[in-house]
């Protein structure tokens, strides 16, 4: 190779590490884009991720350990094997089964009888002892090797229909709890996703949830979880809410991380609960109703009110300032992107089951226009996007106040020329077309959608594709 060939290789091997330097400190110096989403129980989330692992136990029948010499070994044949120790395990699952002598690999074999038809998730083990081969009918239905994920496979039984399974521990933790989950019930994410092969980019090739690395998600007051985007993020580990498909949306929008920061609160009114500060009393029916911070709701006009414990607003004053103490312990709260800051994305809105009543009913567009207002104040972002959900209980069967709530929320968005100063600012996206019937969905309740994921997903990604929608126009 010539000297000038060489230089010109090495000059332009500096200037590639130059910019990528460059671009790398650029991208670490942007700031997190936070969204802040709030609203009553449907935006905490209550659609199920499967039909609830639940412990095992009466379903196993005559299960019996082996254990066998030495640490376990994948080329070995346990099977043509004698054991040196054999133990009938009286108590299998629960909370306290029988303990297992450990000295060697462990192995437990036994029947399984189902009482209830359908697909199912094996999740034998607990911390440690989930590092095992489990298999059932010959085929393999879980396998956490240790420092590797979990593999599930799931698997369809018969009610009343014995089946053979064996599980195999890999490590010397080994005990007899286990969990196990139908993922075929109509309306769960499993089924919608794993079986209906909706939104596939929640799971990877094996199968798995996918966890993103870019989204983080913190929930205060209520569902609470604090943790990378995932499954999980609703009213409890087997819930999801409209997070889910709104982070990503959005996620995949920004080249900066995105911080999730979910108050909520489930059964709140507008009017009353979450009523924004500044709102002023007002009277009706011979009644005077509270203004922000009085107390109690309502009072005979020309009476005296008697204070409760509880305020008009007050659940707008503990969400937000749950909210506000987070932001500003940012570095402590979020240590992996200490140093970087923060800036207000956007704001998420999903409410309105409490308000189907008047006079709040009647009320709710200029309560939401002022709590439109107070939230930006409220977080010094005055053109931040805002992006409301419709409520949709029965879908368009939707009547009376509840009806007359929707179409507030419809007319506060910017694009229906009411408000010129949410023109592009503000967006109300439509939900109704998102009702699941109760007969497709894990539970008949109405007023949690009938904790149908599928409807949460469709909302959330509404969601956010409406506010991705905003953030556009705002560059324009």
């Amino acid at each position: 190779m010539n000297i000038q060939r060489c230089c010109l290789i090495v000059t332009q091997t500096v200037l590639w590490a130059s910019a990528w330097a460059t671009a790398s400190v650029f991208a670490t110096d942007k700031p997190v884009k936070v969204y802040i989403l709030s609203g009553q129980s449907n935006m905490v989330g209550i659609g199920q991720v499967t039909g609830g692992g639940s412990r095992w136990g009466a379903e196993f029948i005559d299960p019996i350990l082996s254990v066998y010499s030495g640490k376990y070994d994948p080329k070995t044949d346990y099977d043509k094997l004698e054991p040196v120790k054999t133990l009938k395990l009286e108590s299998f699952g629960g909370t306290n089964p029988t303990p297992y002598p450990g000295g060697g690999t462990q192995i437990v074999r036994g029947d399984i009888q189902i009482t209830t038809t359908g697909v199912y998730e094996f999740r034998p083990g607990y911390v440690e002892s989930t590092h095992n081969i489990m298999e059932v009918e010959g085929k393999e239905v879980h396998r956490h090797e240790p420092g590797k994920d979990a593999v599930y496979t799931h698997l369809k039984l018969t009610a009343g229909k014995k089946v053979h399974f064996k599980i195999t521990y890999l490590t010397e933790h080994a005990n007899g709890l286990g969990w196990l989950a139908r993922t075929d019930i109509s309306g769960t994410l499993a089924t919608v996703v794993k079986q209906d092969g909706k939104f596939p980019y929640l799971v990877d090739k094996k199968g798995n949830w996918v966890q993103r690395d870019d989204v983080w998600y913190k929930g205060v007051v209520t569902a609470t979880a604090n943790k990378w985007l995932s499954i999980g993020c609703g009213a409890g580990d087997n819930n999801i809410g409209p997070e889910l498909g709104f982070g990503h949306m959005v996620g995949d929008h920004h080249d900066e991380p995105v911080l999730l920061l979910k108050a909520s609160q489930g059964n709140r009114s507008l009017g009353w609960d979450y009523l924004p500060p500044g709102s002023k009393q007002f009277e009706q029916d011979g009644y005077v109703y509270a203004g922000y911070k009085d107390s109690p709701a309502k009072w005979e006009t020309g009476s005296k009110p008697q204070p409760i414990n509880w305020y008009a607003g007050k659940q707008y004053d503990d969400c937000f300032g749950e909210v506000h103490r987070v932001l500003n312990n940012f570095d402590k709260e979020f240590p992996h992107w200490k140093g970087r800051g923060y800036e207000i994305a956007g704001f998420v809105w999903w409410q309105g089951h409490k308000d189907g009543g008047e006079p709040y009913a009647s009320r709710y567009e200029q309560n939401l226009m002022h709590l439109i207002k107070a939230l930006r104040k409220e977080f010094a972002a005055p053109q931040a996007p805002f992006v409301i959900a419709t409520i949709g209980f029965d879908g368009w069967k939707l009547a009376g106040p509840h009806k007359i709530v929707a179409e507030a929320q419809l007319a506060v968005s910017g694009d229906k020329g009411k408000y010129p100063e949410f023109k592009g600012n503000v967006l109300t996206v439509e939900s109704r077309d998102f009702w699941r019937e109760a007969d497709i969905s894990p539970k008949n309740q109405g007023y949690h959608y009938n904790q149908n994921a599928e409807t949460y997903m469709l909302v959330g990604e509404a969601l956010g594709k409406g506010m991705v929608e905003l953030l556009k126009q705002e560059k324009k």
